[in-house]
């Protein structure tokens, strides 16, 4: 009989793949390699062999369904092959495919079939069997019967005893509250397994141990996505596969830690940590890949969130990414192919250059003079000054109110005018805003430059958002004109709301009432004397009109005046006259633009002379100890007028002018000198004068102000008080009779039971009157019911006022309200109601500045404050002050040296982290 033996089947051709993704424990999903674009992929089921299922969720449209939980050792099934196989090479042969599809096979780790066989070690540990029916026809099948039959022996996996229910998670598929869930993480970095991508930076995730499936938003960048059609079917927006495969090869099925930072519309904002870079380098990659925008709107959550936890991981993890973008962008990656950078059309020194500081136009504008000599407007980028509540920006006939109507608009201008005014800055242009002509609803705005200016590091917009003094503009996702510190803004804005500053304040409004006397001349009429009687008065030029005319603010008196500059002939500017325009003078702009130079903005000293027939008024200005029409006339910008002749200035006017007609430049151009004449005869200039008188201190006021009794006149206050006392005692007042009015003076009774003269300064009601001891110089609040009328007999002509108000000379008070304090405790303690010797130096404007001495050892006592560190030294320019100003000057570096009080942080007055919304 004959037979033929049948042709052997040819073996299964052997493939290679990446594992991209374990299904379960015996599925998984092997990928190729990537080549322009994400790889193919295919699913192959281990043959032969059978692991538990996976828990699965119930189909949403499916009411009835009910959630699948795990079988027994389903899981740490799939956990073995993931651990052991995700991003590993393998390779595999396909034994058959189902009707279906499906494709079975044998896995093996490795580049070729001698590598692991999986079937085999998921059989040895237990964790899966094999499949009914199976028999042990072939070598293969033969092993996995060996195998299953020692892991039975063994009890490993789920041969081990009991049910094996404790392998079955507890899976938690929603949240109740997502924002209660993430606080209550306090942005701890929590362990989780990545389950699934939906795109570049969409992720679900398990969190372990508790097994929540959460979605995870990665916090502050947005990949493109895939949208989803009417018909169900997905399209990708460009780069959305790239973008996900990205996230997929480096996260999916990885262990991570996420730190979950923030909640919004119940959309869990994130970072994950990833195994290799620990700062998510991951994510700086995707960024610098061109994969990803930086995305504001989550950016803003997670940084309010992080301010709130004082969590630093997020701000490291920020700093180092945050160039990446910039990285894309330049080198036009993908997303970024067709982005043309808002600058790219400036020129390098352009675009970054060091200038000077000349005017604060607003709380966002800024005027600087560049080394060419030439004046250029910047304005701060992705800020909004402060406005009226209900005005909107698009208003186009909306009238241009003063900074001082404007809410915070004044503390801006006034933050940056200190700030900045007269100091260099480092410019450096984010983007061009176009000019905009005029339209329905909003005004016309001519070319803008915005840029981040900073000084001494610090970025002067992120200072001001800090303070609650300026907002952060919001742009649109795909607008790039914006600061290159945007995100840095959005954090000052987050600490400036959760601690309530300036504009996110819930306390009252700041208002500033500053009366205008400017051409006002009735009111210029009542201001008149005031000014006159004060001597020098602090004010800020506010505009510079001409080289010799400026407005000012008097922050004391709080009102806007006209100045006019004494004792000299500046040449008069153009002027436009109904029909014409007349021409200045040779020489007024350069007179002009001098002067704003030396005092726009500037805080200076002013002497009021007298006012003319316009209201506006006449005298001396002086800043940092220089006369500003000395200096015009040395400049040879302006000729000495002849109504200087009478002032204490008219020596060193002659002498500037006399050295001006030397020259022969500007105003003296055409100077011919005239026959000499008789030298007019000028007194030198005075020497310091020390003439101590003998007085005892009283009272120490919080700013560190005193109040002293002349010792030559201390027996007529007592006489006239022991006299008071006595026809007080002998005659009581009827309690109640006396009815007190401001400015009234009167008798009050202090804490001592004593009667004492004072004066009243304000009554709020019977209950509370406000009242100033005029012998001693306390104050104190009292009912009426203890005040009483002054006799004649006792009154301040029978003696005047007793207690004289004096401030210490040389020296600044600490305007930290701890440091004050300890610097008037220290005052106390030395001096209050001992007697002292005092000098008067100079007058000040509010009372005179003079220096005190101890009786017994004739110390200074504003030295010594300086020698410990508690209050800082005054420079003055005055020469007959020199030689104590040095001494001061030589005190204050010793104790800086030492470190004493408010030095001990070294020299703090370079020191601006307040500036940031931080406390030291």
């Amino acid at each position: 009989m004959a037979s033929s033996a049948a042709a052997p089947a040819a073996p299964p051709a052997l493939q290679r793949g990446i594992v991209k993704m374990v299904l379960s424990g015996c599925a998984i999903i092997v990928r190729g390699q990537p080549r322009g674009g994400p790889p193919p992929e295919r699913q192959i089921n281990l043959s032969n062999i059978r692991a538990g299922n996976l828990a699965r969720r119930a189909a949403a449209g499916q009411q009835e369904a009910k959630d699948t939980p795990d079988e027994p050792w389903g899981f740490p099934a799939r956990e073995f092959l993931r651990k052991k196989l995700i991003g590993k090479e393998v390779c595999f042969t396909v034994e058959y495919k189902t009707a279906q599809g499906r494709e079975y096979g044998m896995v093996y780790l490795g580049k070729d079939a001698t590598g692991e066989n999986i079937a085999e070690s998921l059989v040895a540990e237990g964790l899966a069997s094999r499949r009914e029916g199976a028999r042990a026809n072939n070598p293969e099948q033969s092993r996995l019967a060996e195998l299953e039959g020692q892991a039975r022996t063994a009890k490993k996996g789920m041969y081990s005893d009991g049910t094996g229910s404790h392998t079955v998670r507890d899976l938690k598929y929603t949240i109740e509250n997502p924002r209660h869930f993430v606080d209550s993480m306090h942005q701890k970095p929590v362990n989780a397994i990545i389950e699934h991508v939906r795109d570049g930076s969409v992720v679900r995730a398990l969190l372990l141990p508790d097994y929540y499936l959460v979605t995870v938003m990665l916090s502050g960048i947005k990949c493109p996505t895939f949208k989803r059609e009417a018909d169900g079917t997905e399209t990708p927006e460009p780069f959305a596969a790239e973008a996900k495969f990205f996230t997929e090869s480096r996260l999916l099925q990885r262990d991570v830690q996420i730190v979950l930072e923030s909640c919004h519309n119940q959309n869990i904002l994130g970072t994950i940590l990833h195994p290799v870079s620990r700062a998510g380098g991951w994510r700086k990659t995707r960024c610098g890949g061109g994969l990803s925008r930086v995305c504001d709107r989550e950016l803003e959550l997670v940084l309010a969130s992080s301010v709130a936890t004082r969590h630093s991981l997020l701000v490291v993890g920020r700093d180092e990414w945050k160039p990446v973008p910039l990285y894309a962008k330049e080198r036009k990656l993908r997303i970024w192919r067709d982005y043309m950078a808002p600058t790219a059309n400036l020129d390098q020194k352009d675009k970054q250059f060091v200038a000077k500081v000349m005017q604060v136009l607003n709380a966002d504008a800024i005027v600087v003079k560049l080394n060419s000599g030439d004046c250029k407007n910047v304005h701060l980028s992705s800020i909004r000054p402060p406005r009226l509540e209900g005005e909107g920006t698009q208003d186009k006939n909306r009238k241009l109110r003063p900074l001082y109507d404007i809410p915070y608009m004044f503390e801006a201008r006034e933050f940056l005018r200190k700030k900045l005014i007269g100091k260099k800055v480092n410019v450096t242009v984010d983007y061009i805003r176009p000019a905009s002509s005029a339209t329905d609803t909003a005004p016309a705005f001519s070319e803008r430059t915005c840029a981040t200016v900073t000084i001494g590091g610090i970025n002067i917009a992120e200072a001001l958002v800090s303070k609650g003094l300026a907002t952060v503009i919001r742009y649109r996702q795909d607008d790039d004109q914006r600061s290159s510190h945007y995100d840095e803004l959005l954090a000052a804005e987050a600490r400036a709301i959760k601690n309530g500053k300036g504009l996110h304040s819930k306390k009252e409004v700041p208002i500033h009432r500053v009366a205008d006397i400017s051409g006002d001349t009735q009111k210029a009429k009542q201001f008149l004397p005031f000014l006159q009687r004060a001597g020098r008065s602090e004010a800020v030029v506010e505009y510079v009109f001409s080289g010799s005319r400026l407005k000012l603010y008097m922050p004391k008196e709080t009102c806007l005046i006209t100045f006019l500059l004494a004792g000299i002939e500046c040449p008069r500017g153009a002027r436009n006259l109904p029909g014409l325009v007349q021409e200045g003078e040779p020489f007024s702009e350069e007179a002009t633009l001098f002067t704003k130079e030396l005092v726009l903005q500037r805080e200076v000293e002013v002497e009021v002379e007298s006012m003319d027939k316009a209201g506006n008024f006449i005298g001396w200005l002086h800043i940092d100890g220089v006369n500003l029409s000395v200096a015009l006339v040395e400049q040879a910008l302006s000729k000495v007028h002849f109504t200087a002749e009478r002032s204490n200035y008219y020596k060193p006017l002659l002498a500037a002018e006399e050295a001006a007609k030397q020259k022969k430049e500007k105003v003296w151009l055409q100077y011919e000198e005239a026959p000499a004449e008789d030298v007019v005869m000028v007194p030198e200039e005075k020497e310091r004068t020390a003439n101590y008188k003998a007085v005892f201190v009283t009272e120490i006021t919080d700013d560190l102000h005193f109040y002293v009794q002349d010792v030559e006149t201390g027996t007529q206050l007592e006489k006239l008080m022991e006299t008071m006392r006595s026809e007080i005692a002998a005659h009581p007042p009827l309690e109640g009779s006396y009815s007190p009015r401001r400015g009234d003076y009167c008798l009050a009774k202090f804490v001592d039971g004593e009667w004492y003269r004072a004066r009243v300064e304000k009554v709020e009601s019977p209950a509370k009157v406000h009242v100033f001891y005029i012998d001693y110089g306390n104050r104190e609040t009292l009912p009426s019911s203890r005040l009483a009328a002054l006799p004649p007999s006792f009154s301040t002509c029978a003696l005047p006022a007793q207690a004289t108000e004096y401030k210490f000379a040389f020296i600044q008070v600490p305007q930290d309200e701890e440091a004050r304090a300890d610097a008037v405790d220290s005052v106390v303690r030395d001096i209050q109601n001992t007697q002292c010797l005092l000098n008067v130096e100079h007058a000040g404007p509010s009372c005179p500045h003079v220096t005190l001495q101890f009786a017994d050892s004739k110390g200074d006592v504003g030295l010594g404050l300086v020698k410990e560190g508690l209050v800082m030294v005054e420079p003055r320019k005055e020469k007959q002050f020199q030689k104590v100003i040095t001494e001061y000057l030589n005190a204050q570096e010793a104790a800086k040296s030492a470190r004493l009080n408010l030095w001990r942080y070294g020299d703090f007055r370079a020191d601006d982290a307040d500036e940031f919304g931080y406390s030291r």
